[in-house]
């Protein structure tokens, strides 16, 4: 059994197809079953974000998992299998398990270091779980991830200035507007983006006074419970979900991030909104993936839309200090990766020695049964001799071999010393 990976991210497609191949919270469960379902996969965890979908297994052979996660996000996104498998990556074992620590990280990301990954890992993770579909092995494999991921903000400087989505969409627009302060900001979603787009926004103008310099914070959210509590958070006010197109109205800027299956707005939606807002113009940013804004809202006169393309364009222009981290984390990166190998083969070993042991055991006392009516005349303290004796023998015949395969354990040698011994031994 063997960890696989086989993803897509912002790298290897176009944003259009990412969003289709995006699994969202409600259609989580239903994935898992799917994969779970599949011949060669024993255990799955899907990490789906903003910037990529990546399906994690434990799978009995490699090609036969990546042709079944291939055809799991064509049933899923109704995609055929030839629009996008040629943009799929794959990797194995150590390869696997760097790409994950790599993510976790946040070195695999448009916005180098973003801090937001990391809770969208331990989400897969934790979900997969609930699911039953993340066993001992991922399971032990993403508990490490969070370790890694920790270390590598800890002892670098990756995380250090804006390290999140929500920050740098924040940015971008100030930005493009020249200044956020006196606009009336409409945030469109209380979820983990949302909630921390509206954050970002509150410590832009923490420092300008109560009022926010003249701006004001508008959240609307689905759940009216989860607008009205972020609106408190950040001193802004809910906004009813159904009153969302007043609050178009109103608002100079919008950002949106929701967990919606498909867009939100559309362009018969924006239409008559520009249309009541007399020549006043509006600056959408959407970092929803799936979108929730359609692209031809970006045709309507007076609206300027930006979305998940433009702020990797953004964060290209403002990580230079951190892209010089990289080096360093890939390097605590591969560390983590042969410690987690090694005590990976090492867990696996542990069975394969005490087979070994076990086998040699039975022999042992089975000759010492055979010969039981020669060892009749023993007294007691002659056989403890004997036991001693034959029992000492096994240890030391064993000793060495069983250094060698902790010693190797995690490395190519280590697994042709393990595959002699069961061929051997027949284990």
């Amino acid at each position: 059994m063997a960890v696989v990976v086989v993803g897509l991210n912002y790298r290897t497609v176009p944003l259009e197809l990412l969003e289709r191949m995006t699994v969202t919270a409600t259609s989580l469960p239903k994935a898992l079953a799917d994969l779970r379902s599949r011949d060669s996969v024993s255990e799955a965890v899907v990490v789906s974000t903003c910037m990529r979908t990546e399906v994690y297994v434990l799978a009995e052979r490699f090609h036969s998992a990546v042709g079944e996660v291939r055809d799991f996000l064509a049933d899923f996104s109704f995609a055929p299998p030839e629009d996008f498998s040629d943009r799929l990556y794959s990797y194995y074992e150590d390869g696997a398990v760097a790409q994950l620590f790599r993510v976790a990280s946040g070195i695999d990301s448009a916005v180098l270091g973003e801090s937001e990954v990391l809770g969208q890992v331990r989400s897969a993770w934790e979900r997969a779980a609930a699911e039953g579909a993340a066993g001992p092995v991922l399971g032990g494999l993403f508990r490490h991830a969070l370790e890694v991921g920790k270390r590598a903000r800890s002892e670098t400087a990756i995380g250090r200035g804006t390290t999140s989505i929500s920050q740098a969409a924040v940015e971008m627009a100030g930005e493009r507007l020249g200044t956020l302060e006196g606009k009336r900001i409409l945030v469109l979603g209380s979820g983990q983006m949302g909630k921390g787009m509206a954050l970002a926004l509150a410590g832009r103008f923490a420092t300008l006074g109560r009022r926010h310099s003249g701006a004001e914070l508008m959240v609307a959210s689905r759940s009216w419970p989860a607008a009205e509590s972020l609106a408190d958070r950040v001193g802004g006010t809910a906004v009813p979900f159904e009153s969302v197109d007043s609050a178009l109205v109103e608002a100079d800027v919008v950002f949106t991030s929701t967990g919606a299956p498909s867009a939100l707005l559309h362009v018969d939606d924006v239409t008559p909104v520009m249309a009541a807002r007399r020549g006043r113009e509006m600056l959408v940013v959407d970092v929803a993936v799936p979108r929730d804004v359609e692209p031809a809202v970006a045709e309507v006169p007076g609206i300027t839309l930006l979305d998940m393309e433009d702020l990797r364009a953004h964060a290209e222009t403002s990580m230079s200090e951190r892209r010089r981290e990289v080096a360093t984390v890939d390097t605590i990166v591969e560390a983590e990766v042969a410690r987690y190998m090694a005590a990976s083969t090492a867990r696996e070993l542990a069975p394969l020695i005490v087979a070994l042991r076990q086998q040699a055991e039975g022999v042992r006392t089975a000759e010492i049964d055979r010969y039981g009516s020669r060892l009749v005349g023993l007294d007691a303290r002659q056989r403890e001799a004997v036991e001693a004796l034959t029992k000492g023998i096994l240890a030391k015949l064993l000793h060495e071999p069983t250094v060698r395969l902790k010693d190797a354990a995690g490395s190519a040698t280590g697994d042709r010393l393990a595959e002699a011994v069961r061929t051997l031994f027949d284990l």
